[in-house]
């Protein structure tokens, strides 16, 4: 009896060291956190100038692509969405590889001297978000240029004119479109860590010093970093939300 109770606490030990060591590791993190760790809070910092400057040029140029594709009708056009589809699924390591040979010394934009640099991140991370904007910003614009079609064209608004306005007509629709490629940009590890390099104080970022800091065993700062992270995605999308319910009551 005694044996049996012997080895059922021995075998709980390790447990409640481990838990104790995960709790523990969890108060750190938050602990960072809320101090404003001086080398946590810059990596947050540059995380948010990367992601939100790549979203902004996946923006720009993602939804008039997708509204021009949901109006124009040409040759090809369901190979060309079919394609664009595709590639929202892209791999980030061979975008990274791919952005690595261009910027590269030998690449045919080594002269500007962007490798391992937070432009170079950008440049990766507008790559994989546009195609995501874009595929779901035509989707969404395609509905409704079914429904205004006959009223655009009996305005004479030509098809450029006609995408535009679409855009802007569905705008808080399209806040989805840009949410969903902000997600894909500030979870992204493998096209940064290629092209940035995860430089201390250049080119880590929130995802790139996760990584690492596990791989090291600095737990506490990879928790933090991963709070800050959550919290930032459900800040956005919740600040998202409550613009949009606002503007459909205003406008309908």
């Amino acid at each position: 009896m005694v044996s049996d109770a012997g080895e059922a606490a021995f075998l709980f030990i390790p447990g409640a060291r481990r838990y104790s060591s995960c709790m523990g590791a969890i108060a750190e993190g938050l602990r960072r956190v809320l101090e404003l760790d001086r080398e946590l809070w810059h990596i947050v910092v540059l995380s948010l100038e990367v992601s939100f400057s790549a979203v902004l040029i996946a923006t720009a140029l993602g939804l008039p692509l997708g509204a021009l594709l949901a109006v124009k009708r040409f040759a090809g056009r369901r190979t060309v969405i079919v394609l664009l589809n595709a590639l929202m699924g892209l791999p980030p390591v061979v975008v990274g590889l791919l952005i690595y040979l261009l910027l590269s010394r030998a690449g045919p934009l080594g002269e500007l001297g962007l490798l391992f640099t937070p432009g170079a991140m950008i440049i990766a991370q507008s790559v994989l978000v546009l195609p995501i904007v874009a595929a779901l910003a035509r989707q969404a614009l395609e509905d409704a240029w079914r429904e205004y079609e006959e009223q655009l064209r009996s305005l004479g608004a030509r098809e450029l004119e006609a995408a535009f306005t679409l855009i802007w007509d569905a705008r808080f629709s399209l806040v989805t479109a840009v949410l969903a490629g902000l997600g894909r940009a500030a979870a992204e590890v493998g096209a940064v860590m290629i092209v940035g390099g995860n430089i201390d104080g250049v080119t880590r970022v929130m995802t790139t010093a996760i990584a690492l800091e596990t791989s090291k065993g600095d737990l506490p700062l990879a928790l933090g970093l991963g709070f800050v992270l959550i919290a930032i995605v459900l800040a956005v999308n919740a600040a998202a939300q409550l613009i949009k319910e606002a503007a459909q009551r205003r406008y309908g």
